[in-house]
């Protein structure tokens, strides 16, 4: 069956917002829709990249209290919002950094439900994992404040490990906390800030590269349909997720991956 073309906008904005904010991989669901949807080329791969400001955005509203107020007093001089932006320059750099330099071949080698599915799957037995350990630990940070340059470092190191399809830079991020000694909260939040400077860097470069081929093969109409539904479903999740997260935890999340990595990996 084939979509008009504004409908597949929206499913695909739907599927980022949706994805984004949760650690079940928006790349590797993105590859998914897109496979399903029957959508190939260039223009559409940078579409799926660009979309994700909408996403972006819904996390720059969602924080604004907190990125305002990091912002004022990095300015005024105060210790709490410098070493906030310090932990948030850390953890940004290590994904920023090796997407530069291996992103192209990571996406020529691994955009594919087969890879996309034994990401997921893998990701998914880490989190139950990681979350039965965290369970028996005592975190040693509980406000943002308290992230140390350490623990940010080793939170951007496991946030690079999304750059591979199907792993989300949302499970990466919050499991890296968790092992860093956040608690799983605090993971989250920290986990949603980076996606500012990492996402925001991340399509602003695709856009500006691909501005052109993306209007030629998907439409501004398209682009903004995807972008601006991506930007309320994302918004949706994000307070829908912690408080999840606050009362239940990550387990269901890798049970999920799990199970629709096994299935894709049948399917296909």
């Amino acid at each position: 069956m084939e979509f008009h073309p504004l409908l597949q906008a929206l499913i695909l904005g739907l599927v980022e917002g949706f994805t984004e904010f949760l650690p079940v991989s928006s790349t590797g669901h993105l590859i998914l829709a897109k496979r399903a949807l029957g959508l190939q080329g260039e223009g559409i791969d940078a579409f799926l990249v660009v979309i994700q400001l909408g996403a972006l955005l819904a996390a720059i509203l969602y924080y604004r209290r907190i990125l305002w107020d990091t912002a004022v007093g990095f300015v005024r001089g105060d210790a709490a919002a410098r070493r906030l932006t310090l932990a948030l320059v850390l953890g940004a750099l290590p994904a920023l950094a090796l997407g530069y330099l291996f992103g192209k071949k990571i996406k020529a080698a691994l955009f594919g439900p087969g890879p996309v599915a034994k990401a997921l799957i893998i990701g998914g037995v880490v989190m139950v994992l990681v979350e039965a350990w965290q369970r028996r630990r005592i975190p040693k940070a509980e406000a943002l404040a308290d992230i140390t340059p350490r623990q940010a470092l080793l939170v951007g190191v496991a946030q690079a490990a999304a750059l591979l399809p199907g792993t989300s830079r949302s499970m990466a991020s919050i499991v890296g906390g968790m092992l860093a000694g956040l608690t799983t909260p605090l993971a989250a939040d920290f986990a949603f800030l980076l996606a500012v400077p990492t996402l925001g860097a991340a399509t602003l470069y695709d856009l500006l590269k691909s501005w052109r081929v993306i209007l030629a093969d998907t439409g501004a109409l398209s682009l903004a349909i995807g972008m601006v539904v991506s930007f309320v479903s994302g918004w949706l999740v994000i307070a829908a997720f912690l408080r999840y997260l606050r009362r239940v935890g990550l387990s269901a999340f890798g049970y999920y991956r799990v199970a629709i990595g096994a299935v894709v990996l049948f399917l296909t």
